[in-house]
């Protein structure tokens, strides 16, 4: 009797064990990223316009339609807010319906076309929106029934369901949130409908969003979203070693992918779109004024270099301001082979055969700094001297944006068809300085007829035709030097599943959707 209580006791006490032991493995349903940038600027998606805001946004907006989850093909935007949808037979007329029982955060109620409505009309002010460009072509948006909204554009646009995607102006909003603590507060404050909702942030340290267990999918598979903001990269990657971070934004350097492939239990994440890194030639600076010097330029930059620079892994060839694999994309341009000899004769024919100097500011980031780096070594070269002041990447976008930089390096993704790129960066309406400015640092006003056309052509191989022209003048006129497109890069603990297959984002980074979760060890 006394041999069978003891084995009873063992057997309880290694049930017990078994229990306890299977407790302490397993993982917490949390994933903590860290982010590469000292805080956010805006969490209304109609004003957020960084890669963190587009993190910290994205868990918690939906849209009427959506990219499939790690894939940007336009052909493969799928339903969100809306079930289905219907266009009139000349393209101007949407109609969305709208699924039922779809639950805002905090109580704030059923999502319903008035906020369709409002989301729409709040994107596409320029007083209440940083997209506001974006949906000029939006002439009304007219609420049928409380789960039908009717929507009607001016003239034909390259994409409708392109610009309704889950992507800037495109996130519906709660009209009646909005309302309640004005924009201001709303911006540190968001209601959506997705599947985490805010639940505390702390500038410049990080941000907590929480399950949104009305979601409409289903119950969000995480408890939560801690996104830290981290800009300094050794302290990131040092947090993801020691386990402290489950997701680390990465270097796009191919040093840093081959180190960090060889840390146990990481899965490297490299995707795509990219980013396009372009040089903006100040063509109302002197000596940037003369064409030659441009060309100069152009010829003295050598791309090959810069990519080997960078990594073969994390970059591939833009010889175009619109990359190839874009809607309107074209390699039909002059490309300016690296020539160093023919740089000096054209400085020579411009009189400037000793060379000159130019002054800029730079941000600190390192996806633009060294690059620009590399750039500055390349122009000296031939004599330019290219001094450089390293600034915030926020005071960055705000110096840059007041004409005083004679090259400005811009890294950016957009939707991919030409149309965003071209209006934004060389229509004459977005000329720095002006009241309707957006990102022309040239001061280029020669395509925008081609740009105007395409835009109300409906047949897509003409409409690529004049985007083909477009790029075409903008490499003749030397105003820009498209350099390389950097792809992100993120590390990634091989216990986090995020749900889907990672191809490409305009989001930019590893995106935490209602179905990602933590595995069991």
């Amino acid at each position: 009797m006394r041999f069978r209580t003891i084995g009873l006791l063992a057997m309880v006490m290694l049930l017990l064990a078994a229990i306890f032991s299977s407790t302490a493995e397993a993982r917490e349903p949390v994933v903590r990223v860290a982010l590469k940038a000292s805080d956010i600027r805006s969490l209304d998606p109609h004003y957020g316009t960084t890669t963190i805001d587009y993190a910290c946004i994205d868990p918690m907006f939906n849209a009427l339609v959506r990219f499939k989850p790690g894939d940007i093909d336009p052909e493969k935007i799928e339903p969100d807010l809306a079930e289905r949808w219907e266009m009139s037979p000349d393209g101007l007329t949407w109609t969305f319906y709208l699924r039922k029982g779809v639950k805002f955060h905090k109580g704030y109620g059923e999502l319903t076309a008035a906020d369709v409505k409002f989301s729409l009309e709040k994107a596409a002010n320029k007083d209440t929106s940083g997209f506001a460009k974006d949906f000029e072509a939006l002439d009304k948006a007219e609420v049928i029934d409380p789960h039908t909204v009717r929507l009607t554009f001016k003239e034909n646009v390259p994409s409708v369901l392109g610009l309704l995607t889950d992507y800037h102006g495109g996130f519906i909003v709660c009209q009646k949130a909005v309302e309640e603590m004005g924009l201001e507060k709303f911006k540190t404050n968001p209601i959506g409908t997705g599947p985490f909702m805010l639940e505390e942030y702390v500038p410049k340290q990080k941000l907590v969003a929480v399950r949104h267990a009305e979601y409409f999918r289903g119950r969000p598979l995480l408890d939560k979203i801690e996104f830290w903001f981290m800009p300094d990269a050794s302290s990131r990657e040092m947090a993801f070693r020691k386990g402290e971070i489950d997701i680390c934004e990465g270097e796009r350097e191919q040093a840093w992918i081959d180190k960090m492939r060889q840390v146990p239990g990481t899965v490297v994440d490299i995707f795509g779109p990219g980013e396009t890194l372009t040089l903006h030639f100040n063509t109302r600076q002197k000596p940037l004024d003369d064409k030659r010097v441009r060309e100069a330029l152009a010829y003295a930059i050598d791309r090959q270099e810069l990519m080997d620079f960078l990594g073969q892994d994390v970059t591939t060839p833009l010889v175009s301001p619109i990359p190839p694999d874009y809607l309107g994309g074209t390699t039909d341009v002059k490309l300016y082979a690296h020539d160093p000899a023919k740089a000096k004769e054209l400085l020579k024919a411009a009189g400037l055969e000793k060379g000159f100097t130019l002054k800029e500011v730079i941000t600190e980031m390192s996806d633009y700094r060294r690059p620009m780096e590399q750039i500055q070594a390349q122009l000296r070269k031939i004599g330019v001297d290219l001094q450089m002041d390293v600034i915030t990447h926020s005071a960055y976008h705000q110096q840059i944006r007041k004409d005083v930089n004679p090259i400005t390096l811009y890294v950016c993704a957009r939707f991919p068809t030409a149309d965003p790129i071209l209006t934004q960066f060389y229509h004459s309406k977005s000329i720095v300085g002006t009241p309707t400015a957006i990102t022309n640092f040239s001061h280029y006003d020669q395509i925008d007829d081609l740009i105007e056309q395409a835009r109300r052509e409906t047949q897509v191989e003409k409409q690529k035709a004049l985007w083909a022209q477009a790029q075409q003048k903008i490499l003749e006129d030397a105003v820009a030097y498209p350099l390389c497109i950097t792809k992100f890069v993120f590390a990634r603990k091989d216990y986090v599943d995020l749900g889907y297959e990672m191809k490409s984002t305009l989001t930019l980074v590893d995106t935490i959707k209602w179905n990602t979760r933590i595995l069991e060890k």
